[in-house]
Parts: C-alpha cells; structure tokens; sequence
C-alpha cells in the first residue's frame, strides 16, 4: 500500500519528478569530472568551468593540470556518455510507446546492427577518408545505421503497405540477424585488429574529446526534438494503432517519423561509443513505473535518467579496478541485466 502511494504521489506531482530526475543528472555530472585518478573537488569544477566557459574571474588562482583535467578530458567524456544515455533512453522510450510493449528495446530495428557493421568494415579495412581523418568511423557507422532503417522500412512497406508493428518487428530482427552474422564473419577473418574491433563493440567512450560531442550533438537534438513534438501522437499509438486512427492521427506518417527518429537517435550514440546495451531497454521502463506512461513527461525524464546512468556506469567503468579500464558495455550489461529480470518477474507475478 505504502509503495502504491508512493508511486501516485510521484506521478501526480511531475515537477518532483524533473528535480529528481535533473538533480540525479546534475550529481552524476559532477562526481564524473571529480572522481578519477586525480581527484578534482567540486568547488574547483565549478571554479574551472565558470572561468574557461563562462570567463567568469575566479577568486583564486586555477590550478592549470586540474583545468587541462576537467576541459580536455573529463567533462567532453562526461557530456558525451550523458549524451549517449539520453539518445538511447529517450529512443527506447519512443519505441516501447510505439510498439506497446514497455520490454522492447531501441535495437530491434537492427540500426544498432547496421551502425557496428559500419564501424567494423572501417576497422577491418583501415579506411580513411581524406577529408574527414579522425570522423571516418562516426561517419561510416551513421550512415550505415541510417541505411538499415531505411532498407527496413523498405522491406516492411513491400510486405505489408500498411506497415504493421509486427512487420516492422520481424523485418527488423531478419536484418539483425544477418548483420550479426556479418559481423561474426568479418571479425572471424580479422588479425592484428582484433582487439580493436572487440574493444570498440563492447562499447566505450574512452579517448572521445569534444570532436565527437560535435558529431552527434545535432542528431541528438534533431531526434530529440522530433520525438518530443510527437508525444502526444505516442500516447494515442500506445492504445493501438486502430484506436489512434480514430482520434485522427496518421498511423502510418506518425509511425515512419517516430522510427526514423529513434534509428538516428540509437545510431548516432552507436556511432560514437559502440554497442551499449540495456540502457534503452530499462531506463524508458523504470521510468515510466516512477512517473507515469505520458509521453510527454517519459521522453525528457528518460533523457535526464538515461544520460545519469550512463554517467555513473562509465565512470564505475573507470575506476573499478583503476587504472584498467572496462568497457561500458559491459558494465551497463552487469546492472541491466539483472534489473531487466527482476522487472520480467514482476511483470509475471502480476499477471497472475
């Protein structure tokens, strides 16, 4: 009964739940850019970063080590981890609304799939394309993220004009499939660039600075905003795809923006840091259990927690068993895993 309250009492005072959710980003933030081999305090941070961006005159001198620390290494990693947390946070969302099922993840599509085989072809192959150098790989993997949504789109349409959920569903898993299968091979048949490979899919946003920060910046406010602005069509879609035509949404024109949004969305955040897995699956979820299943409170509390969480994953990532590094992924698979069966269990039990 206490835990019933609880939740109702979150859900009906939303602006609780952006201060939860803004201050959880907020203290993940700063404990990302203190915390690390060398120890920054927070008063610094501020300090450092109200002087270098806002040319604020600080009251004392900055130490220069702790600014080079905080601006070119810490806070980039720090933005650029929030920043793929949101991405997949807020496009998992999307999907789970669009698709009615609050267990479905952002990489059904296979965009996921199709961005590391892009990532993994520029490896295997060392391309380098003369103009873009260091954005070679970003470049390759969205491109090849947007092409498999948009080969699945295709086929789905070909099968069936309407464009059901469940067409695009398996049409997605057949090109997931496949491209796994691509990857396997091409991973099979490479030498010395293995580790890299290897390294690169398990996802990391190790030794990204503010380059990559530039590369994805705009496809996350591009899909953000894209699936913001289509909310309300979300909360109708969730009901159903013939109970949404009757209160005079297009279906299928609503359908075809959500899914591209969410495909750059989960591409780009490929793109720049590989494959991280469950942060879409269960942030969106969780989430809507604390907060409720309106879209337009879901999608930007999603952003908040999931680029919070991803925060804190990378930096338990780091400093675990400092000065080795693990790789993300693994790390979002060691908490997302259990937490996913935990939420199936329950899901169950209250069937019954």
């Amino acid at each position: 009964m206490q835990r019933l309250f609880t939740r109702t009492f979150l859900q009906n005072n939303k602006s609780i739940a952006y201060i939860a959710a803004a201050s959880f980003l907020v203290l993940a933030m700063l404990l990302g850019i203190s915390i690390g081999t060398v120890n920054v305090p927070i008063i610094d941070i501020i300090r450092i970063i109200g002087s270098e961006i806002f040319r604020l005159v600080p009251a004392e001198p900055i130490d220069p080590m702790q600014a080079t620390i905080v601006m070119n290494i810490r806070l980039p990693r720090v933005i650029l981890s929030g920043l793929v947390g949101a991405s997949l946070a807020i496009a998992g969302a999307a999907f789970q609304g669009l698709l009615r099922n609050p267990l479905a993840d952002p990489y059904t599509l296979g965009v996921s799939s199709g961005a590391s085989v892009g990532a993994v072809v520029t490896l295997f192959f060392g391309i380098s394309l003369p103009a873009a150098g260091l954005f070679t790989l970003p470049l390759f993997s969205i491109t090849a993220a947007i092409a498999t949504i948009l080969f699945v789109l295709f086929f789905a349409r070909a099968i069936d004009r309407t464009m059901r959920v469940e067409t695009i569903i398996l049409t997605g898993i057949i090109f997931s499939s496949f491209l796994g299968a691509f990857i396997s091979l091409m991973i099979a048949l490479t030498g010395e660039e293995l580790i890299q490979i290897i390294g690169w899919l398990l996802g990391s946003v190790s030794m990204r600075g503010w380059e990559y920060i530039g590369i994805m910046f705009p496809f996350f406010i591009i899909g953000s905003l894209l699936l913001l602005l289509n909310a309300r069509e979300l909360n109708a879609l969730s009901f159903g795809e013939e109970r949404a035509q009757h209160l005079g949404v297009n279906v299928a024109r609503r359908k075809l923006v959500v899914l591209t949004a969410g495909s750059v969305l989960t591409g780009a955040a490929v793109a720049v840091s590989g494959t991280i897995g469950f942060v879409g699956l269960v942030i969106p979820h969780l989430v809507r259990l604390l907060w409720g299943p309106d879209h337009r409170h879901l999608l930007p509390l999603s952003v908040m927690a999931g680029g919070g969480f991803l925060i804190v994953t990378d930096l338990i990532a780091r400093t675990v068993i400092s000065p080795t590094e693990l790789p993300i992924g693994v790390i979002t698979s060691l908490i997302g895993a259990p937490v996913f069966a935990v939420i199936l269990v329950k899901r169950r039990m209250g069937r019954r």
